[in-house]
């Protein structure tokens, strides 16, 4: 994944934590539609792998 690409869901992951979720949509959004069928499976993966990135919470133990 590129740099930029990485840096922009990090991104979009603390806005969403502070509730900011507008902004976080409007970063993240043109990235993904940019992405490449490569790129797009590796945010894919990054996305699922950092669910509690963007919830704050840890999710694991929860059915």
């Amino acid at each position: 994944m590129r740099p930029s690409t990485l840096r922009a869901l990090k991104r979009a992951a603390e806005l969403t934590r502070q509730n900011r979720l507008t902004e976080a949509v409007l970063i993240a959004e043109p990235v993904i539609l940019a992405a490449d069928e490569y790129e797009g499976d590796e945010i894919l993966r990054w996305l699922a792998d950092h669910v509690t990135d963007f919830t704050g919470q840890d999710l694991k133990g929860t059915p």
